[in-house]
């Protein structure tokens, strides 16, 4: 099997540093003399997988879901376990999505801000504490100003499960407490599948408020959905005033993986592994099948909305890379399922191939 082209974390200690902790290992401790060297090269290697170490959620109105995803990228040969995340402020809840992580994984470290019992400027530092291949700390840091005078109801727009090619609509109540008219100039958003429509203001003696309409277009393509919408009002205090959007457009069928990746495969042997193919409604599989024969699959003939495939590739007398089209029929119309990509390396393991060259 190829190496890795990226490098081990090993590989970013200097030839001396790593002589002296040979030494010293050999002597059978550590002593002070390397600390500095160990925190220096911890700090280094941990925070290089990180995108970002630093996020200003700005001016956010009360009660708001307010959010953001520190992502980190396990970028070294070693597998990468991560201990948890401590915050030095109850204004921030962070929390990691992923704690284990072999090469080229990503996980995210979310930090909420809580805008329901915090008002005025705040900020936090979450210490995200790695324990393998080496233990190290790194510190992310957050800071926004609370607004207690402005409020979303409900705190964001949750757009939930939208059927692919149908779109969807939701509407916020934003309020503005305070004697003097308050007024929202725009909004605006990145997304181009967000529409967007203000009702008149009304206001009183104490308040002023709006119903912010939110359209999300039938042509926004199948996946999650995690945007923002800008509200630029004319209060030089708080001039712009984020509102998350979420949710998630759903095919009627989708298939994972849409590539299935089997690896290294011995001449004349066989591999199975799993598609999962969902709808939403129930459905059969009446069949699948490729251009040669070389992946099959038995039918489901019991209606569900959830169907586990278990597909197999039998390599035959094939050699080297292979790449197949899988296609899956089902009782929901033809075309409905899309197509799965199925790749592998058939050939002999090394020390076979070794073992037939000296025989020659």
């Amino acid at each position: 099997m190829a190496a890795l082209v990226t490098p081990g974390i090993a590989s970013m200690f200097s030839a001396g540093s790593v002589s002296l902790r040979k030494t010293l290992l050999a002597a059978g401790a550590l002593t002070l003399a390397v600390a500095p060297l160990d925190a220096a090269f911890a700090q280094e290697w941990a925070t290089k997988m990180f995108s970002a170490t630093s996020h200003n959620f700005g001016t956010v109105a009360k009660g708001s879901k307010t959010e953001y995803r520190f992502v980190f990228r396990n970028i070294y040969k070693e597998d990468l376990h991560v201990v948890g995340v401590r915050t030095s402020c109850g204004c921030t809840s962070p929390e990691v999505t992923v704690r284990d992580l072999k090469t080229h994984e990503t996980g995210e470290v979310v930090a909420k801000f809580n805008t329901r019992t915090f008002l005025g400027q705040h900020g936090a530092t979450l210490t995200v504490t790695f324990d393998k291949p080496y233990h190290a700390e790194v510190q992310l840091r957050v800071a926004g100003n609370i607004r207690g005078d402005v409020t979303f109801e409900p705190p964001f727009v949750d757009l939930g499960n939208v059927d692919l090619g149908k779109g969807a609509e939701r509407s916020v109540r934003v309020t503005h407490v305070g004697s003097t008219p308050w007024e929202i100039k725009d909004v605006r958003s990145a997304n181009a599948n967000f529409e967007v429509s203000l009702s008149k203001p009304t206001h009183s003696s104490n308040q002023s408020a709006y119903d912010l309409t939110v359209r999300l277009k039938p042509e926004a393509a199948a996946g999650y959905v995690n945007g923002q919408l800008i509200l630029v009002t004319d209060d030089p205090r708080a001039a712009q005033i984020p509102m998350d959007v979420e949710g998630r457009v759903v095919a009627e069928v989708t298939v994972s993986p849409q590539l299935l990746a089997l690896g290294t495969v011995e001449p004349g042997a066989s591999v199975t592994k799993n598609i999962v193919v969902r709808a939403n409604r129930p459905f059969c599989v009446t069949g699948v099948s490729c251009s040669d024969g070389c992946l099959t699959c038995e039918p489901k003939t019991t209606a569900a909305t959830v169907h586990i495939l278990p597909v197999t590739f039998a390599a035959g007398t094939m050699s080297g890379k292979v790449e197949r089209q899988l296609k899956i029929s089902t009782d929901l119309g033809e075309g409905a399922v899309p197509a799965v990509t199925v790749q592998a390396t058939v050939e002999k393991p090394a020390d076979v191939v070794g073992q037939s060259a000296s025989l020659q």
